[in-house]
């Protein structure tokens, strides 16, 4: 069995929530894993590994004011689903993030993540390049 090398709590993500091409708008894919770092997305389509994308987030407003989050991200990997080769999945590594938004991101990470304990990261704790 491969090693996981993640070094942050990664969660099953229990919410439909969308991740669009802030450019296009086009639908990416949905959110099935997230950790405060980055996420997994179940997508229709392949994703090249090593892009950044601009993406955003939609149906924000049940945990915060704002409707989305806008943010830019890079795929770290993608592979078939191995229970549904129709879907891929894709890792994403956030890459820049305000630090109001990454404050949703947790909020979203313990709101929504299936996994008990709260997360106590604060948007200070995340490096940002």
């Amino acid at each position: 069995m491969a090693e996981d090398k993640r070094k942050l709590q990664r969660r099953n993500f229990t919410y439909y929530m969308r991740v669009l091409d802030k450019m296009t708008g086009k639908l990416i894919g949905q959110i099935s894993d997230i950790s405060t770092g980055g996420f997994k997305i179940e997508s229709a389509h392949p994703l090249p590994v090593g892009i950044e994308l601009n993406l955003y987030i939609d149906q924000m407003n049940e945990i915060s004011d704002k409707s989305y989050l806008a943010f830019t991200a890079r795929t770290r990997w993608c592979q078939i689903d191995p229970y549904d080769p129709t879907v891929y999945n894709v890792g994403f590594q956030l890459v820049n993030m305000t630090p109001a938004d990454y404050n949703i991101f947790v909020k979203m990470f313990n709101t929504y993540g299936s996994q008990k304990g709260a997360h106590q990261r604060s948007n200070s704790d995340y490096s940002w390049r």
